[in-house]
């Protein structure tokens, strides 16, 4: 029987960072079972498993997981898609559900990603002798700046970013204002356990620091590390039958959306990661039956610290073209009106590629249960979060409080 309502019954992220001792597998067994023992359930209670990783694609992670956790027989769905990989996993659970295939899921997200460098910044052979490459000593303390292009990720999004402010005039310095953004994410994250770095670092620090691709700076660049993430999902019929303390620690899942790029001229050149969030965000406040004035949190891809910044304006945060103005009235600090990454987004929380998706979902759950500690937002009922992989892919989870 087909489900409208899926709610969250467990979830559950591993701290993010280095872990030499666990692989893939040990990781995200630790946040499924962490995730079932949080729901108050079994694994025999799953219908269906979505497991997201990336870097190990054709390896088969769901069922390497289950033979970890339970092998029971179910359906297994690997996922792959790019960063929203953890967001389409739980995506795919959700849609079993409401498809009416079972009334309960598992979604998984994955990734061993410390050491890894920076994602697709290797560049193709040098054909050209007389061209310096640097290694060694000299290549150990050259710049970076003007050497990634736009085929590696700091590159594309230092470009989107300077494109917004070239659309939307700024006359301040650049620079600094986008390390500011990266200031309050390392100041969210010093009270955040499960981040990856829990230091909070002054603008001088961010600015100073070295220069990845201009305006981003290496603070302002998501870190790459190990992690995992999972989630239970539950229809709303089988949750009635649960008792009362799971029912009241359960999410609804108001909108669960998920887009591509449809063409535009410009994303033949660059990567568009607007219109497909702006695509997302609308499908979800019209299924949510919420704005973006409703909103207590928001947990958006900060991929980079310009990433950030236009994604106000392309999740409705703010009016057109206002990003700026939107930042600077303090509207996403902590204690500001509309908190963005409380959790101290990628930048310093860290950025397991399949794990991000889910541990987006899990912060936003955590606050909308009360159970946040002392990063807290008072009384948070309607969450959003938020993830964009480029090729590309835009998650969009709208979450709300259970009714007391």
């Amino acid at each position: 029987m087909a489900s409208d309502d899926v709610w969250i019954l467990g979830i559950h992220m591993t701290k993010f960072g280095k872990h030499p001792d666990q692989d893939t597998v040990d990781l995200g067994s630790e946040a499924a079972l962490a995730a079932i023992a949080d729901a108050g359930v079994t694994m025999r209670d799953m219908g269906v498993l979505a497991a997201g990783n990336l870097m190990q694609a054709g390896e088969g992670i769901g069922q390497q997981i289950q033979k970890q956790i339970g092998q029971t027989g179910i359906p297994v769905y690997n996922v792959v898609n790019a960063c929203a990989t953890g967001a389409t996993a739980l995506r795919t659970a959700i849609m079993a559900i409401k498809a009416g295939e079972c009334d309960m899921g598992l979604a998984v997200g994955v990734e061993k990603l410390s050491g890894a460098g920076l994602l697709g910044a290797a560049g193709r052979p040098a054909r050209d002798t007389n061209v310096f490459e640097p290694h060694g000593r000299v290549g150990a303390v050259s710049g970076l700046d003007g050497r990634i292009g736009t085929m590696a990720m700091p590159g594309v999004f230092a470009q989107i970013g300077l494109e917004y402010l070239n659309d939307n005039p700024y006359d301040g310095l650049q620079l600094e204002l986008f390390a500011r953004i990266s200031e309050k994410n390392h100041a969210h994250s010093t009270l955040n356990p499960l981040a990856t770095y829990t230091k909070r670092l002054t603008l001088e620090q961010i600015m100073g620091d070295v220069m990845i691709a201009y305006p981003n700076t290496r603070p302002m660049c998501s870190a790459n590390c190990d992690g995992a993430a999972a989630a239970v999902v539950v229809s709303g019929e089988r949750l009635a039958s649960l008792d009362a303390t799971q029912r009241r620690r359960a999410v609804k899942v108001s909108a669960s959306i998920l887009t591509s790029d449809p063409w535009t001229e410009a994303c033949q050149v660059l990567f568009d990661v607007n219109t497909l969030t702006r695509n997302a965000a609308a499908q979800a406040y019209e299924a949510a039956g919420v704005g973006p004035e409703d909103l207590d949190l928001v947990e958006l891809h900060d991929c980079f610290a310009t990433a950030e910044l236009v994604h106000y304006d392309n999740l409705g945060l703010c009016k057109p073209g206002d990003a700026v103005s939107f930042f600077e009235s303090g509207a996403p600090w902590r204690d500001g009106s509309m908190p963005v990454n409380v959790s101290g987004g990628l930048q310093s929380k860290g950025h397991p590629i399949a794990a991000t998706g889910i541990a987006n979902v899990y912060e936003v759950c955590q606050h909308l249960r009360g159970e946040a500690g002392d990063r807290q937002i008072a009384d948070a009922k309607v969450g959003l979060a938020h993830v964009i992989g480029l090729g590309s892919a835009c998650g969009v989870h709208i979450l709300e409080r259970s009714a007391p």
